[in-house]
């Protein structure tokens, strides 16, 4: 174990503590609900930016990505930037109409604005199932990440970081809820952008500049500098386009990233958020994914692709500086990870608990207690889930990503710009798109050779439309 490396790494991991202390103190006297699930929307133009980037790059974008960059070359660099804009659009296509409509019916969940705007409890059951669902294997991604980065940098197993991890996650987030998210969601952004950075950089001149990495790569395989990588997987029109619907227009229908657009303090906020999330999201994707791919030049023989970045640190930096900048791919993976305890939690006592017993809400202690019982929990279960990883990460957060957006996606954006959308379309868009994207999945069907992702989400608002023919007409007004 490097001990060079662990003194600012608990350094970070105290402060972080420190902050779910205050997010603490500063939720006495308020209302529970609203403060531990949204933070009393109050959140700054940065603020909001910050978290919202935060929590959309984790494992993926820090372990996973770079690692795929690392496998498929240069390609995979331009694939990721199309991520560039998924901040604008999630914030642009949501922020007022979502907050405006989530103040007026006092909404602290996504389920909470699904109901209001629905009025039928199955909408919400069904929307409660695909969360839990899709929020256990994407957290699962998180807690791997976690692992193979503690396990490659600190030299101790993969079982005991995932342990260490899952500690450190669970605590602050049940004590300090959604305040201490957003905040430390502030923090480890500064910290992902400047260690993005410092490893890049540190990358740079072990390979002795950009052209001398590029001939490295060229050596190993001509076809890593290409922008349609290796025959293994070509990035051709399909996987593209596929790419470019999963993870930037498809995040408009991801529940933990929308309800973001519900917690910001006015309009001038949501218009800062815009620009600035677009700006961190662009640092962050270019700078990893070129590190994974001109990491290559620096270690060619990686068993693991997932390693690269955590490798990549232990060559190129000195044990101090490697220990800082591991705050960098730990804090991204946290900023995930508690957005989505979070919204776990209120899935199970908000929308799930208290509409059985409404009468609960009146006992704040006992909410208090199902909400820390129900996030501890959580972390239990997902440190058993991640003790048997896969290779590659990325294939699993992709997988669990489509999920959350074949649901969603229509639901959330109709039911704010359509005004005759109904219930009958919600429910059956719904279950078409989330029936329809495991049955894809599961079989490996292949159309005409998109994702999974881009036939389901044809499915799901085919459903919406002809379900839309039926039920009562419902609208906010």
């Amino acid at each position: 174990m490097n001990n060079d490396m662990l003194i600012p790494l608990f350094a970070y991991l105290l402060f972080v503590f420190g902050v779910a202390f205050y997010a603490y103190k500063q939720r006495q006297g308020s209302s529970f609900i609203s403060e531990y699930y949204i933070g009393g929307r109050s959140m700054s133009g940065f603020v909001l930016a910050m978290t919202t980037a935060a929590t959309y790059v984790g494992a993926s974008s820090f372990i996973g990505g770079p690692g795929a960059a690392y496998k498929y070359g240069l390609g995979w660099v331009l694939l990721a930037m199309i991520q560039v804009p998924a901040v604008l659009l999630s914030l642009g296509a949501l922020g007022k109409k979502f907050a405006l409509q989530a103040r007026k019916h006092n909404s602290v969940t996504v389920n909470d604005m699904l109901l209001a705007r629905y009025q039928n409890k199955f909408v919400v059951w069904i929307s409660g199932f695909a969360l839990l669902l899709s929020f256990f294997a994407m957290m699962s991604v998180q807690f791997i990440g976690a692992g193979r980065l503690l396990e490659t940098t600190l030299g101790i197993s993969y079982q005991t970081a995932v342990i260490i991890f899952a500690i450190t996650v669970g605590l602050y987030t049940f004590v300090g809820g959604f305040r201490a998210v957003v905040l430390t969601d502030t923090i480890q952004g500064l910290v992902m952008i400047v260690g993005t950075t410092i490893l890049l950089g540190g990358i740079l001149y072990a390979t002795d500049g950009v052209e001398n990495a590029m001939n490295t790569l060229e050596e190993i395989n001509p076809q890593l500098t290409t922008p349609y990588g290796i025959d293994e997987r070509p990035l051709d029109f399909t996987f593209m386009t596929s790419f470019w619907v999963l993870v930037c227009f498809g995040l408009i229908g991801l529940p933990h990233i929308a309800v973001r657009s519900m917690a910001y303090k006015d309009s001038k906020a949501l218009h800062r958020a815009m620009i600035i999330g677009t700006v961190v999201i662009s640092i962050l994707m270019l700078g990893m994914h070129l590190s994974g791919v001109l990491g290559r030049a620096i270690v060619p023989d990686l068993n693991i692709p997932d390693q690269v970045i955590p490798t990549l640190m232990i060559q190129v930096l000195s044990p101090v500086v490697a220990g800082i900048f591991l705050a960098a791919p730990m804090a991204a993976i946290m900023s995930s990870i508690d957005s989505m305890l979070i919204q776990s939690s209120s899935t199970l006592i908000k929308d799930l608990y208290l509409a059985i017993k409404p009468n609960a809400i009146n006992n704040e202690k006992k909410i208090k207690c199902f909400s820390t019982i129900t996030t501890l929990s959580f972390t239990i279960l997902l440190v058993f889930a991640a003790l048997n990883p896969p290779d590659m990460l990325i294939w699993l957060n992709l997988l669990s990503l489509g999920g959350l957006e074949a649901t969603f996606l229509w639901v959330i954006v109709l039911g704010l710009y359509w005004k005759k959308a109904n219930a009958a379309g919600a429910i059956c868009s719904m279950l078409a798109g989330l029936i329809s994207y495991v049955i894809i999945t599961t079989f490996k069907i292949s159309i005409w050779g998109f994702h999974a992702i881009v036939p389901s989400l044809v499915i799901g608002l085919i459903a919406f439309i002809i379900g839309n023919q039926f039920g009562k007409k419902t609208q906010i007004s």
